[in-house]
């Protein structure tokens, strides 16, 4: 498609071939304006350098790229997170190990984000429980680097170690909290090449393998790094619940349950690690 030089922003609201949220989200980027000023400023026309990123934009938007790749930013748990291609795109879905975790975590609680990609479970813990000592782990250094961003950008105060999982924490070191958002999807499985999911980091999405292989490395290892009584929330597939939870039974952990996210998906489990 082309964007003419002139067009008024009310014109292209309604002539963009993209939903409209995407096209004021791209309109708002494009422009600098704010939603509000693209209401009080509808008959403002784009000028030659307005209409040339607005093309861009929107061509990548038509070949696929998610809108928060394109604009580099997300939101999540009230919180702006910038993002990129190194790092999962922050979901709603997710928002519910959140949840869990801010009321399993206890005052001056430790918590242990494992794989934090954007950092978007570890920074929202943080911003919301200013009390907690927060630690959050990645293999890959980019997405460490976008994450410590997004921390300083909230005023999260959030400790970042690159690690293949367990491997950097000290043999002693415990929390009352272990959370995770794992790579879950297996391999072969065809949502990989659907939807945005083509554009974003394999690796943060499958294990290549079963779909559990992660999930085991966290139950696995997770007792040596838990107190008495701490909890272990995981992330996982739609249909992975019954999988999860007896995985948390048969690496004797207590109470192992699930709860649903806002489309009545089993999507978050977890259990209270029994001790030794």
């Amino acid at each position: 498609m082309t964007v003419q030089p002139g067009t008024s922003l009310r014109e292209l609201q309604a002539s963009l071939p993209l939903d409209p949220l995407e096209n004021r989200i791209l309109l708002c980027h494009a422009t600098g304006l704010s939603r509000v000023q693209l209401i009080t400023r509808a008959e403002q026309a784009l000028d030659e350098a307005q209409a040339a990123r607005l093309e861009t934009l929107v061509r990548r938007r038509l070949a696929g790229e998610p809108i928060a790749y394109i604009v580099g930013k997300r939101e999540f748990f009230g919180l702006d997170f910038e993002v990129s291609d190194a790092v999962l795109i922050p979901r709603p879905d997710t928002e519910l190990a959140v949840e869990l975790a801010i009321e399993r975590l206890p005052q001056n609680g430790r918590l242990l984000d494992m794989g934090t990609g954007s950092g978007a479970i570890a920074v929202a813990v943080a911003h919301a429980r200013p009390d907690a000592a927060v630690t959050a782990l990645d293999v890959s250094e980019a997405a460490l680097e976008v994450a410590r961003r997004n921390a300083a950008n909230n005023q999260a105060r959030v400790r970042f170690l690159r690690s293949d999982w367990f491997s950097a924490l000290d043999a002693n070191e415990s929390f009352e909290l272990i959370v995770s958002n794992p790579p879950y999807i297996a391999a072969g499985d065809e949502h990989l090449s659907q939807g945005d999911l083509r554009f974003e980091p394999a690796g943060a999405l499958t294990d290549h393998a079963d779909g559990l292989s992660a999930l085991r490395a966290i139950v696995g290892g997770s007792p040596r790094h838990l107190v008495p009584g701490g909890w272990l929330l995981m992330e996982h597939g739609y249909d992975q619940a019954a999988s999860v939870r007896a995985l948390l039974e048969a690496g004797g952990y207590l109470d192992a349950q699930s709860w649903r996210d806002l489309a009545g998906i089993e999507r978050v489990s977890g259990a209270r690690f029994a001790g030794s």
